[in-house]
């Protein structure tokens, strides 16, 4: 599938309704999604593959995922009302995806990719590396989108690094997030962030990927 006609399938989906401020619940916009899918599908990270998406939300990325030929996916949230519009999403648009309600604790290691949109750790400091430690423990690569800046990224490598894996940045997204909460006041806020991939030291050897990649 196209990217653009990826686009526009993703943007057919609906938001959470009631997203919860406490998850960070900020729906990923159509086209960071699909940018962040067709750039692992062209690193073979998805088609023919099993891929998780953790906090998965209404379901965008996971029927992304499914969309272009992943053997399998799991979508995961605490959130029922998450799950209950990623269902509605999934059913509305014919995508494969198992939908999980609950912790991203209840996961083994049994994926080949993980391809999550994890909270920031704006309300919960820290949140953003559990969600990566989780993933390269259920995973061999890991997709994953964080706040872009200097200090950010450091953090990011020194954590990687702890956690045996090594990671990469592949360039910048600019996130559309719309009006969800009582406090915001504009109709639309565009967020600056980063896309990374993970991948375990165990993968190191075959993984000859240039620092940065173009992704704009």
């Amino acid at each position: 599938m196209r990217r653009k006609h990826l686009e526009i399938l993703l943007s057919s989906l609906k938001p959470n309704p009631e997203p919860k401020l406490q998850y960070e619940e900020y729906s990923l916009d159509p086209v960071s999604a699909s940018t962040v899918l067709h750039l692992a599908s062209s690193m073979r990270d998805v088609e023919g593959k099993l891929v998780v998406d953790l906090g998965c939300g209404n379901g965008i990325l996971s029927i992304g995922a499914s969309a272009i030929g992943a053997k399998r996916v799991v979508g995961v949230d605490i959130d029922e009302g998450s799950i209950r519009i990623a269902l509605v999403n999934m059913k509305s648009v014919g995508a494969r995806v198992e939908l999980i309600a609950g912790s991203i604790d209840c996961l083994r290691p049994s994926f080949d990719t993980t391809i999550m949109n994890p909270p920031f750790g704006s309300w919960k400091k820290g949140l953003d590396i559990e969600f990566l430690a989780k993933a390269l423990g259920i995973s061999l690569v890991v997709y994953s989108i964080h706040k872009a800046s200097e200090k950010s990224e450091l953090f990011l490598r020194k954590k990687a690094k702890e956690m045996g894996g090594e990671i990469r940045k592949l360039g910048a997204l600019e996130i559309t997030i719309p009006h969800l909460f009582k406090f915001h006041q504009k109709a639309k806020y565009r967020v600056s962030a980063s896309l990374y991939r993970t991948t375990k030291k165990t993968n190191l050897g075959s993984d000859s990927l240039p620092t940065t990649h173009q992704i704009a």
